[in-house]
């Protein structure tokens, strides 16, 4: 006689849905019988240069030691991160991208009694790690749909271990300035760690957003969170890092499963992180790729959240899940949130330019059809 493992499992899990990703090409084409090379997919906030020469040649020196376990510490890349970053060498925690890292602050001070705040409208790996080690998610209305920071910090009490903010916030590419983040991280009670999520920094270089590393040595309760899936076109080997205090680190280690990144994610993460020209060259094309959406939104007659991440929301005005079906018929993956509770909304990834085009061409197609 089987039980009811549903009814079994932790509350918080039984309350969760499984994260869904951005529909894959294959699986399109399979559907709807499609030729897959006419597919065009901007749902997963994925770098479109493809990698990077260096990232390519640096995989292919380490295919001959498959046969080994990777570096459990990642000295390597955690030497590289450490002098990019300033940080010490014990400051630096490896995570099967930046989602690990955030899973890894979830086990190690979340459980049931406890509570995480975090925005409504904001990533959802964040409910997940909390709810899933049983402590409460503890979700702040959003304003102008970004962080109300000020509604955060009131919603924080005894029993608050962790905060977690994104600067930029994924999916709506909303942002606060450094006044806002200082203000805020002056004001959060000793006892609580936030978990600064940048996981889309690289692309606002040069912008009014605030680097966290700035921040660092003022607030030893600061974790910054940071990736190699976006800027750095490393999505598939899944490699992301934490930065903190020497103490919040080593707590993050006890919880890290050994060998949580694989030798070639270190390779490739070690020779991304010095090509400083591919980072350029993807900040370049995001930028002007930001600027086509945007005009070709305005000439339909639609609004947008302004983003300062790979991707932006487009308003329609309308229930959005008939258009995003419209698309996938034209052969277009994009990304409705209305799991974030945006159904009027579809979130876009910067493509190349013809990527765009095509986007933008087949929306087109599908409003006028109505």
């Amino acid at each position: 006689m089987s039980g009811n493992f549903l009814a079994l499992a932790q509350p918080g899990v039984q309350q969760l849905s499984p994260y869904v990703p951005g529909k894959p090409v294959d699986e399109l084409a399979r559907e709807l019988n499609l030729d897959p090379s006419r597919i065009v997919k901007l749902a997963s906030n994925e770098n479109p240069l493809g990698p990077s020469p260096k990232v390519l040649a640096a995989i292919r020196e380490e295919l001959a030691e498959l046969t080994r376990y990777p570096d459990g510490n990642g000295f390597a890349l955690k030497s590289l991160l450490a002098e990019k970053c300033q940080v010490e060498l014990n400051q630096v925690t490896l995570g099967n991208g930046s989602n690990d890292i955030l899973e890894l602050v979830g086990r190690a001070y979340l459980a049931p009694g406890l509570n995480a705040v975090f925005s409504e409208h904001a990533f959802a790996v964040y409910p997940i790690v909390t709810q899933a080690v049983g402590a409460d998610a503890r979700v702040i209305p959003a304003k102008d749909w970004g962080h109300d920071l000020p509604a955060m910090l009131a919603a924080i009490d005894a029993q608050t271990r962790v905060v977690f903010i994104a600067n930029p916030n994924n999916p709506t590419g909303t942002w606060f300035d450094a006044q806002a983040l200082d203000d805020f991280l002056q004001d959060v009670p000793e006892h609580v760690l936030v978990v600064l999520d940048e996981a889309y920094i690289e692309y606002a270089e040069g912008s009014d957003l605030p680097d966290g590393l700035d921040f660092l040595a003022a607030y030893p309760n600061l974790l910054v969170s940071r990736t190699f899936s976006k800027a750095y076109g490393l999505a598939s080997l899944r490699v992301g890092y934490g930065l903190s205090t020497a103490v919040v680190a080593d707590v993050l280690n006890r919880v890290r499963q050994p060998f949580n990144v694989n030798s070639l994610a270190l390779a490739a993460a070690c020779a991304a992180v010095k090509d400083e020209e591919y980072l350029e060259e993807g900040r370049r094309l995001n930028e002007a790729g930001m600027l086509q959406l945007q005009e070709g939104f305005r000439e339909l007659g639609l609004g947008w959240i302004p983003s300062k991440g790979n991707f932006i929301c487009v308003d329609l005005g309308q229930v959005a899940a008939p258009v995003f079906q419209g698309l996938l018929r034209e052969g277009v993956i994009v990304r409705p949130v209305a799991n974030y509770g945006m159904p009027n909304h579809l979130r876009i990834t910067i493509g190349l330019p013809a990527e765009n085009s095509r986007f933008l061409e087949a929306l087109a197609k599908v409003l006028a059809r109505g």
